[in-house]
């Protein structure tokens, strides 16, 4: 639909994040009715700060309408190519599987939708299909890229079946992957507990992804992550203190996804633990939390995730997420500064 700018592949990237944030604007009120109208909004765990209580029944799965957003910029803005898709296909079927769960809790009435065990078979079985189709298909290689430290060879357990052309099977590097890409799932999925705070962070990772991917020469998946940031920021206007909509399982589980895959595609798979180290603790803090409880009987925090710990402190809602917001970009920043410099001393 755009080809005309095909020869400016810096402003296509710009135009995903505008077009997305229209399309998310535009749809997101006509989403809102409808949810409100069908009664079906947040239910709010019980042993949460009691701040929370004031959002039960506040309307959820906005994540529907930044996936909707995020397909369409992908598939109108640019060149679709086998990396869009599969990109978009890891993506949209996490955003399902989140999707069931949301419904789920709207129709149980309560804040736990789907069992864990059944929503990580699920985020496992995509995390597979998605690594094998990238090495495969992509002629993604498995190896690992720590910046100035070493490269690390996930290659070396390949196993070859012999189907058509033969498929390998990294296994070392099949499993790397899948506990990056679930744990950036559950990662995001857990720091998405305050109005603004998952989204806000993400808009701030993904912008640096579509930074890295661009750079990179792999214009599509830039205008993939462009497009998850223009969703991000038009969904930050509904979704800012007090928030009239949440994204649910349906947004965070698909942002997550999102991430870890545009890690595998970009060869980012360390960075992007440092680009998302806010996920990362956030993850951390509830396994320090239970592991730590589970011995001692004892908490570190005073809740987890972490940001809910300094809402106990008597920080306002607001103000955890603003400064969460300063430590994504930092780590954000920190991470693509590693990225970069090491590019430099490769062409140097």
């Amino acid at each position: 639909m755009f080809a005309i700018f095909s020869a400016y592949p810096t402003f296509l990237v710009f135009l995903a994040v505008v077009l997305a944030i229209v399309v998310t604007m535009a749809l997101m009120p006509v989403w809102i009715r409808f949810l409100r109208s069908s009664h079906i909004g947040q239910q709010v765990r019980a042993d949460g700060p009691e701040s929370h209580l004031v959002k039960q029944g506040t309307p959820t799965m906005g994540g529907v309408i930044m996936l909707v957003a995020v397909v369409a910029c992908a598939l109108l803005v640019g060149k679709p190519t086998p990396e869009t898709f599969v990109l978009l296909g890891a993506t949209v079927l996490t955003g399902l599987l989140g999707l069931v769960d949301d419904a789920s809790k709207v129709v149980k009435e309560r804040s736990l939708g789907l069992t864990p065990k059944m929503k990580l078979v699920g985020q496992f079985a995509i995390a597979t299909a998605f690594v094998l189709v990238a090495v495969n298909c992509l002629g993604i290689q498995p190896v690992v890229d720590i910046p100035f430290l070493a490269t690390l060879d996930f290659g070396l357990l390949t196993t070859v079946v012999p189907i058509g052309d033969g498929i390998a099977i990294p296994w070392l590097y099949l499993l790397f992957m899948n506990i990056l890409l679930v744990g950036m799932c559950n990662a995001v999925n857990l720091t998405d507990g305050l109005d603004g705070l998952a989204a806000g962070t993400v808009m701030i990772v993904m912008i640096v992804m579509a930074a890295i991917a661009y750079r990179s020469n792999l214009l599509e998946p830039a205008i993939f992550a462009a497009a998850l940031a223009g969703a991000c920021i038009g969904f930050l206007w509904f979704n800012s203190f007090p928030a009239d909509i949440f994204m649910g399982d349906t947004g965070s589980l698909a942002l997550g996804m999102a991430l870890g895959c545009l890690a595998v595609v970009t060869k980012t798979e360390f960075v992007s633990i440092i680009i998302g180290g806010l996920f990362v603790a956030e993850a951390l803090s509830v396994m320090i939390q239970v592991f730590y409880y589970k011995k001692t009987k004892k908490r570190i925090f005073l809740m987890a995730p972490l940001h809910h710990h300094f809402e106990k402190k008597g920080w306002s809602e607001t103000k955890v997420v603003v400064r969460f917001w300063i430590i994504s970009g930092v780590l954000a920043a920190t991470g693509f500064s590693l990225y970069f410099a090491e590019t430099l001393m490769a062409v140097a």
